[in-house]
């Protein structure tokens, strides 16, 4: 039987990011909010953190919702709500960077799955660093999709429902940019001992 971490510490971050991303679609606030190279070069700064909070439709927002309930069941126990919205916002900031600085051809950007991708394997990792074999199993799974995402490109059908390209670049970033936070996690650890 599964232990779901349904605490209030546990759930709230998964719960207010769902939230944010439906009144955003409701309020139809994609266009000030949506990740725009043009308008990110013209001073339009906060689109960096904001377009990953954005979707190209409802079933776009709903495949993120599900990934964040599942990485929430897997490892919802790791995180506290500000540590939650905390990764979330470094990983947002990282993989918006990135996107900008090394794909200069995608000029709009939409979705959480490049960030949820770099919070599950900061899931894993801490799951290796607790010795479950699980965790290196998501791990290398993990990294057996990405590669497979490099090398056969985008999955039309999932493009054809989201009614936009799938950003398997922003996947890619999110694994390098979960990496790279956890990274700095047990740095600061380090450095407190």
């Amino acid at each position: 039987m599964f232990n779901l971490p349904i605490q209030s510490k546990h759930i709230t971050g998964p719960l207010i990011v769902m939230a944010l991303c439906l009144i955003i679609a409701l309020l139809g606030l994609n266009d000030f909010l949506q990740y725009e190279r043009e308008l990110i070069r013209q001073g339009e700064v906060w689109r960096l953190l904001t377009g990953h909070f954005t979707h190209s439709n409802y079933f776009h927002l709903l495949l993120n919702c599900g990934g964040i309930v599942l990485i929430w069941a897997l490892h919802g126990e790791y995180y506290t709500r500000g540590q939650y919205l905390a990764y979330l916002a470094i990983l947002s900031l990282y993989s918006s960077a990135a996107l900008y600085i090394f794909y200069g051809q995608n000029e709009i950007y939409h979705g959480l799955s490049g960030i949820l991708h770099g919070v599950i394997i900061i899931g894993a990792l801490i799951d290796c660093e607790k010795k479950y074999k699980t965790g290196y199993l998501l791990f290398i799974g993990v990294w057996l999709k990405i590669i497979w995402e490099q090398y056969s490109g985008p999955d039309p059908q999932i493009g054809e429902l989201i009614d936009a390209r799938v950003a398997t670049e922003a996947h890619l970033i999110g694994v390098i940019a979960g990496i790279l936070v956890y990274a700095k996690i047990k740095l600061k650890q380090l450095n407190e001992q």
